[in-house]
């Protein structure tokens, strides 16, 4: 049964009872996004800021066979320390990591289904996978996109990585039919940068507007969920030309180096961090917070409409 893999923190369970808002959080960002202990005051702060907006926090891992929906303080400090020894785990590595109790830190796409599996419908991130530069040779594509295209849950990000091809990422959300909304911009936020070459699908100004989007496209049983993009705070967004300079000296070095798949995105953001003097690091954990706090208010709208 399906009851028997999923155990919810008392917080989450709580907030079930009780009918609360709740919004989804990642580990990969723990595990793989940050070095120790950055990443966990990282989380954590996520968290408060979660609570402080009205909503229930629950951070999303596989902790000994179990799909983890909420994690105590004590099993977050255990994600950071053992940072990359715990397997990055997208939808595809679920069922294996179970069956052998292997340790998981949950992607976007793995985060969006196990939340969807508790009724949870909006999750926080920094910024979704997508199409990777050079996929029409690669065909290195995130399952992020594929995952938002299937799973009626809501995420809030930063928009694509920069180090994507944000155009032809957008084209593959296009095909899916998955709305893509910009908070207050009609451009596509570029993670690091406030503002892409790319349009949004819809500009909405507020988190009500966002809930009752939510709501209507559920009751319209309409598949799959919606990208919201929130931009970087302005006193945190990094100029387009030093972020690209950046992106392309460090995908110069992974080709040299032959890095590929699922090992790229942290290399590329690890490197990006180096080159940039660590201000891109700075950029990303604060754009993460604003995301928390956009989608704890969204939640907690959705909640008033009796989602």
């Amino acid at each position: 049964m399906l009851n028997d893999y999923i155990e919810l923190s008392k917080e989450v369970s709580k907030a079930k009872a009780y009918n609360l808002p709740i919004v989804a959080l990642e580990s990969t960002i723990i595990s793989h996004g940050m070095p120790y202990p950055e990443n966990v005051k990282t989380a954590l702060e996520c968290e408060r800021i979660v609570r402080e907006n009205g909503a229930v926090p629950a951070t999303i891992a596989i902790l000994n066979g179990k799909l983890k929906i909420g994690l105590s303080e004590s099993e977050i400090d255990f994600l950071g320390k053992e940072a990359t020894k715990i397997q990055k785990t997208s939808r595809r590595d679920i069922a294996y990591n179970i069956t052998n109790k292997i340790n998981g830190a949950t992607t976007v796409s793995a985060t969006m289904y196990i939340a969807s599996l508790a009724n949870i419908h909006v999750f926080a991130t920094g910024g979704i996978g997508g199409v990777h530069r050079g996929a029409e040779t690669t065909m290195d594509i995130s399952a992020d996109l594929e995952e938002l295209a299937e799973t009626p849950v809501t995420v809030i990000s930063a928009g694509a990585k920069s180090i994507l091809d944000i155009g032809l990422t957008l084209e593959y959300l296009e095909t899916k039919g998955v709305p893509v909304i910009g908070y207050g911009t009609k451009s596509l936020p570029a993670f690091y940068s406030r503002e892409s070459d790319f349009e949004v699908n819809f500009k909405i100004d507020f988190p009500d507007e966002i809930a009752k989007l939510i709501k209507t496209k559920l009751e319209l049983n309409l598949r799959g969920g919606m990208l919201v993009a929130n931009p970087i705070p302005k006193e945190y967004s990094m100029p387009k030309e030093v972020i690209n300079k950046a992106i392309d000296e460090a995908l110069v070095e992974m080709d040299k180096l032959g890095i590929k798949g699922k090992e790229a995105t942290p290399y590329l953001l690890g490197k990006i961090v180096e080159l940039t003097k660590g201000k891109s690091l700075e950029s990303n954990i604060k754009l993460v917070y604003n995301n928390c706090e956009l989608a704890a208010q969204i939640a907690t709208e959705l909640k008033k409409l009796g989602v």
